[in-house]
């Protein structure tokens, strides 16, 4: 018998509803344990849809207020750049948020001058890649409803990607900087059953000492539910910049790029069938040609087997500048397969083997990269997962690039290269104390060998603290002319709670391969319900002699008023 209360005052629901679709989930630590109100067959996710029911209530819910909030903020902080030389005062800031429940469904953000120093830092990486590394959105504004828009898309294309909002290249150093948001609303959530809406409209500010000039982002996404689980979605961006000559009420004619795209995702009743299709294109004022892009996945799971083969047709001048594609003018197949068995033993819950393979190709190049993978998943039944895989990649180096990422001498473009190697993943048991995830790769990397060590550990002090860090270690051997390379980068963590209202996180990060320590420091005093207080240190240091590279300190306090 469990008694559960239920914040009717702080949820959004169809008033005089009768009945919700939930599920309830229960974890029994001790005896590793996990329970589902709606049974859900065991190669599906505990959140997974497709399995809730009907929670009935005996009376037709009311409405408990108007659901408005109101979130203003002042700020005060200074940073100072050491390597330009440049600082900025002690200075005030003011700005804050509005939540509108526009209905039972349906919010409206508005934002104004939105203050992020309270955001935490990335979690940096030792980057060996040819192409942008991906990072999550960590900012508030854009989390609620977040799927609306950037669900859209696969993990490498992605027609909108929310963290491009408020980032800018500095036409004097040539680098991404920040850029202040000026205002921002953004409606999202659903219209019916059956239809869901997001619409998103962001103001960025001129920087004349950056050469910056302000841009206008518009996102609008329509979805449609379709033969009971599936959906169909269509999405609109556009990014246009203002005109600073005439003072940046106007926006410049030629300086605009733009994407529209629809996508079918498929989710069959019972589950076992899911699948993604779409197409998107992106206009420019030139107009290019081949500047679209198609996808069709189509993926199959029951108990003991899944398989699932992916095709993308990537356009040579396909440029969703609001997105996130780390690369294009190429075509991609992956098919993948995997068999588990659930053995009757006191060791292991699953295991069995698996393979998975992409190929990526262009007209003018013929195949440029492959990489095959065979493996071998082991669950056990204290929840902790172990794999092994044996890999094969073929790189076609299309530029030149130095394989450590360490400004050495690079490897010729034109040269292509096959490697072999060995990989692990480890996941501990999350439910102890202290548990550890490891992942590795032994083997050629392109014309030597590479030793790669990563992972976490984590140790938690009751409900007083967390203590992590995560690693990585990359011992890369190639032959002259090219470097050797040993990269480490170690992210110590402290998430400590005081009390109740008093929170204190610290985060440092040194990375051999940018030859920087990182140190973030943030303590949040809760004053009063969702109002908190903020003290945020954060600085960058040169590790030989700990000289500061730049530095910034910022107090915020912001107050949650519901009206």
């Amino acid at each position: 018998m469990v008694e559960a209360a239920i914040p009717f005052s702080t949820l959004r629901f169809k008033e005089r509803a009768t009945s919700w679709n939930v599920n309830f989930y229960r974890i029994d630590s001790e005896y590793n344990e996990r329970s589902t109100w709606t049974p859900i067959p065991r190669n599906f996710s505990v959140i997974a849809l497709a399995f809730s029911r009907k929670l009935l209530f005996e009376e037709p819910l009311e409405k408990s207020g108007a659901n408005i909030s109101l979130i203003p903020y002042a700020a005060m902080g200074t940073a100072r750049n050491s390597l330009e030389g440049t600082s900025d005062p002690l200075k005030p800031s003011f700005g804050g948020d509005a939540k509108i429940g526009v209905g039972p469904a349906l919010n409206l953000d508005l934002t104004f001058n939105p203050d992020f120093s309270q955001v935490e830092v990335d979690e940096q990486v030792t980057n060996l890649d040819r192409f942008e590394i991906f990072f999550p959105e960590r900012r508030q504004f854009f989390l609620e409803n977040a799927d609306l828009f950037s669900d859209f898309g696969t993990e490498k294309i992605r027609p909108f990607f929310s963290r491009r909002i408020g980032v800018d290249r500095d036409e004097n150093t040539g680098q991404n900087v920040q850029n202040q948001i000026v205002y921002g609303a953004r409606l999202s959530g659903k219209l019916t059953d059956d239809w869901r809406i997001g619409l998103m409209n962001m103001q960025t500010g001129n920087d004349p000492e950056r050469n910056i000039e302000g841009k206008n982002y518009t996102v609008a996404a329509l979805q449609k539910k379709v033969f009971g689980r599936s959906n169909l979605g269509i999405i609109l961006v556009s990014r246009e910049s203002l005109d600073s000559e005439k003072g940046g009420a106007s926006f410049k004619p030629f300086d605009f790029n733009r994407l529209a795209g629809i996508d079918y995702n498929l989710a069959s009743k019972n589950n076992r069938w899911s699948g993604k299709f779409f197409y998107h294109k992106t206009f420019e004022y030139q107009n290019p040609s081949n500047s679209g892009t198609g996808h069709a996945q189509l993926n199959y799971n029951n108990l003991n087997f899944s398989a699932s083969l992916a095709y993308s047709n990537i356009g040579e001048n396909y440029n969703p500048a609001v997105g996130f594609t780390p690369r294009k003018d190429y075509q991609r197949i992956a098919p993948q397969l995997a068999f588990r068995f659930f053995p009757k033993s006191d060791l292991i819950n699953r295991h069995g083997p698996g393979f998975e393979s992409e190929t990526l190709w262009n007209e003018n190049l013929g195949v440029t990269d492959e990489l095959h993978t065979a493996f071998y998943m082991v669950q056990f039944q204290s929840l902790s997962t172990l794999t092994v895989a044996l890999n094969n990649r073929y790189t076609y180096l299309f530029s030149p690039f130095d394989p450590t990422r360490t400004n050495g001498t690079e490897l010729e473009s034109g040269t292509d290269y096959r490697n072999t190697f060995f990989s692990f993943r480890y996941l501990g048991n999350p439910r102890n104390t202290f548990f550890v995830t490891a992942n590795g790769d032994f083997g050629d990397y392109f014309t030597g060998s590479i030793k790669r060590l990563g992972g976490t550990m984590n140790y938690r002090m009751g409900y007083l603290a967390n203590i992590s860090m995560n690693f990585s270690f990359n011992q890369i051997r190639l032959p002259a002319p090219q470097n050797n390379a040993d990269l480490l980068l170690v992210g110590p963590r402290i998430d400590l709670t005081m009390t109740k209202n008093l929170f204190w996180t610290t985060f440092l990060q040194y990375n051999n391969q940018i030859d920087n320590i990182n140190i973030n420091t943030r303590l949040q005093w809760r004053y009063a319900p969702v109002s908190d207080l903020f003290i945020v240190y954060t600085d960058n240091y040169f590790p030989n002699t700990f000289a500061s590279k730049q530095r910034a300190f910022v107090m915020k306090l912001n107050y949650w008023l519901n009206i």
